[in-house]
């Protein structure tokens, strides 16, 4: 499973890496991007990170 950022939407606050780091960092435009699939294991994470996301640029793929 795969969850995208949408640049144009992302304002780089930074929650989504402090929910699940090991899928999504910040780039050097310092905004967030995801850098691997959603194992099972990491799917509630990913899914408070969209949650979260004032802007909601994080979505499902």
């Amino acid at each position: 499973m795969k969850a995208t950022v949408d640049q144009d939407t992302c304002i780089g606050c930074g929650l989504c890496t402090g929910i699940q780091p090991e899928v999504f960092q910040m780039n050097e435009d310092g905004k967030s991007h995801c850098v691997s699939d959603v194992s099972e294991d990491q799917k509630a994470n990913v899914q408070e990170a969209i949650d979260s996301c004032p802007t909601s640029a994080i979505h499902w793929d």
